[in-house]
């Protein structure tokens, strides 16, 4: 079944104008489960307030931001949709920069962005910027009020078409010096043996090309095996994993590993 898109819209930059459409690139392929009582029902969930030990109708729930233990400033919905961005129809190039600039980190969600072709000369005008981006090696960064909120965009050449990453912004990424054990931790290791056997073992185990494909989500591959032994009235066992200790010898460890990865 074919894709359909989600918003409509154009790319700028310059005086240029670019009609689009923006597509979902990935979707959730985990299993869902419905919570069920005892008896197999499923479980309905109610608005409940347990000071005044009622139900409460949608209409009259309000949204509230905590400033202390049980202390919550009720904020209307009247007032939240007067500052909503409306959603415009431009994603917004600011600048251009070198792919190698762009940390994974910063990437929140992934969209594929097609031409419009219900705009006539928007096939050129696309497969151009593309082919632009594709030469320069260059990413394209921009910004576009989407779901209510103004983002900044990564836009980049991807197989046929181009990709749009929607970017963290900066205060968004956790500071690494709040991590516990994560600030000494190149100062630890001064092993000139420990180093040289472990880049081997690293090159033993590089591959030239990334295949995906060679991966999968095993644990749901196991729950549908699961769902389905169950719905048979089957018993599904699973074998039981072999557990890890943490390595003690690091130098016999690495030159076991390079034995049995040897090319």
């Amino acid at each position: 079944m074919a894709a359909r898109s989600m918003w409509k819209g154009s790319i700028s930059f310059g005086l240029v104008n670019i009609p689009v459409k923006v597509y979902l690139a990935t979707e959730n392929r985990e299993l869902s489960f419905n919570q069920l009582c005892p008896n197999g029902h499923r479980i309905q969930y109610k608005r409940w307030c347990p000071i005044d030990e009622k139900e409460i109708d949608y209409a009259e729930v309000k949204k509230g931001y905590q400033v202390s233990t049980d202390t919550y400033i009720a904020i209307d919905k009247k007032d939240i949709q007067n500052i909503k961005l409306k959603t415009t129809t431009t994603i917004d190039v600011k600048e251009f920069i070198e792919a190698k600039e762009i940390d994974p980190l910063l990437i929140e969600r992934n969209y594929y962005i097609a031409p419009n072709t219900n705009r006539g000369a928007g096939d050129k005008a696309y497969s151009l910027f593309v082919r632009i981006l594709s030469e320069t090696n260059k990413i394209a960064i921009g910004k576009v009020v989407f779901k209510d909120k103004e983002h900044v965009v990564a836009l980049r050449p991807y197989q046929r078409g181009m990709v749009m990453h929607i970017l963290y912004y900066l205060d968004e990424i956790r500071p690494v010096d709040e991590i516990e054990g994560l600030t000494n931790t190149q100062k630890i290791n001064d092993n000139k043996e420990e180093l040289s056997l472990g880049k081997l073992l690293v090159e033993n185990l590089s591959s030239k090309h990334f295949d995906m494909s060679k991966y999968s989500d095993s644990y749901t591959e196991e729950l549908k095996k699961l769902v389905e032994a169950k719905s048979k009235g089957k018993t599904y066992t699973k074998l039981p994993a072999v557990k890890k200790e943490g390595t003690q010898d690091l130098v016999a460890a690495l030159k076991a590993s390079l034995q049995k990865t040897k090319k």
